[in-house]
C-alpha cells in the first residue's frame, strides 16, 4: 500500500514533484527553528556557506526530521522500501538579502546514479511567493539533463551558480508550503527560487537526498545513514546518528562529510564558490 494517494503519485509522474504533504505541526516547526537558531548563536558561522550541509549530524531535532516516519512513508512510495539518507542542506533566506537559487537540475552535479532517489524540501517556516518559495518547471523531468551555465553569480545560493537557460517562468509552479509541510521532487525536474521580500527568514530543511540502496556516488564519496529497510549493496560508508546537540565528535564528522561534498560539487570546476 502506498502512503501517497493515486493523485499524488500521478502528480509526481506527470509534473516531477508532489506538494504539499503534511508532516508535523507549526509548533514542532517552531521548536526546530529555535534549535537551528540556537546553533547559529552558539557557534557563529557553523551553518553558513558550506556549513549549511549535513546539519542533521549535529542537531537532534533535524535528525528527527530526517528519520520522520511520515516522510519515509512518502519516500518509500516513490523509491522503494530500502532507503538511505545521503545528506541534508539548510536553505535559509534572510529578509533583505540577495539570496536566490537559479533554475537547475539536482542530478546535473550531485553524482548519484541511477536516479532512484528523491529530494524532500521541508518547510521550517512558511514558504510562499513573497519570501522566495521554490518554483518547479512542471514536466521538465521527462527530458534529458540540460546544459547548465556556471555563473558563480553574487547572491546565488548554489555552489557554481549553475543555471539552465531560457526557463519559461510562466510555466513554473510555486510550491507554497506552511511550516511543517513538505514537497518531494524528482532528480531531473528544473527548479529554482527567488528573493525573500518579506520581513522574516525563510527556512527550508532539505533532505538531499533519500536514495535507494542501489544508487552509487560516481563523483566522489558520500557517507549515508540507513533510514529504512536493508542495504544489500553496501556502496557507501555508514555513519551514526548524532549523540547530542553540538557533540564534539559529531561536529568533526559533519566537517569531514562536508569536505567530501565539496569535492563532489566542484569536481571538474575551474574554481570554487562560497557554498
Amino acid at each position: 500500500m502506498s502512503y501517497l494517494s493515486s493523485n499524488q503519485l500521478k502528480q509526481y509522474e506527470d509534473q516531477g514533484f508532489v506538494s504539499p504533504i503534511n508532516i508535523f505541526s507549526k509548533d514542532k516547526a517552531k521548536e526546530i527553528r529555535n534549535e537551528i537558531e540556537l546553533i547559529e548563536n552558539k557557534i557563529p558561522g557553523e551553518l553558513e556557506k558550506s556549513g549549511r550541509y549535513n546539519a542533521h549530524l549535529i542537531s537532534p531535532l533535524l535528525d528527527e526530521v530526517t528519520h520522520n516516519s511520515k516522510i519515509l512513508d512518502a519516500v518509500q512510495s516513490l523509491i522503494g522500501e530500502n532507503i538511505l539518507v545521503c545528506g541534508t542542506t539548510l536553505f535559509i533566506k534572510n529578509p533583505n538579502e540577495k539570496g536566490f537559487v537559479s533554475y537547475h537540475q539536482d542530478a546535473k552535479y550531485i553524482g548519484l546514479e541511477p536516479h532512484n532517489w528523491v529530494t524532500a524540501w521541508v518547510a521550517i517556516t512558511d514558504s510562499n511567493e513573497k519570501n522566495g518559495c521554490m518554483r518547479m518547471w512542471s514536466g521538465s523531468h521527462k527530458d534529458n539533463l540540460k546544459d547548465h551555465d556556471q555563473k558563480f553569480n553574487e547572491g546565488n545560493l548554489l555552489t557554481r551558480g549553475q543555471t539552465v537557460k531560457n526557463v519559461p517562468k510562466e510555466k513554473t509552479t510555486p510550491l507554497i508550503l506552511e511550516a511543517g509541510q513538505m514537497s518531494l521532487h524528482h532528480p531531473t525536474v528544473v527548479h529554482g527560487s527567488e528573493l525573500n521580500k518579506s520581513n522574516d527568514r525563510r527556512i527550508g530543511f532539505v533532505i538531499q537526498s533519500y536514495i535507494g540502496t542501489n544508487v552509487k556516488q560516481i563523483l566522489g564519496k558520500n557517507s549515508v545513514q540507513l533510514a529504512r529497510g536493508v542495504d544489500k549493496f553496501n556502496y557507501h560508508e555508514k555513519i551514526e546518528r548524532p549523540v547530542s546537540l553540538l557533540n564534539e565528535g559529531d561536529l568533526k564528522i559533519k566537517k569531514r562529510e562536508n569536505n567530501n561534498l565539496q569535492d563532489i560539487f566542484y569536481k571538474g570546476s575551474p574554481k570554487k564558490g562560497s557554498y
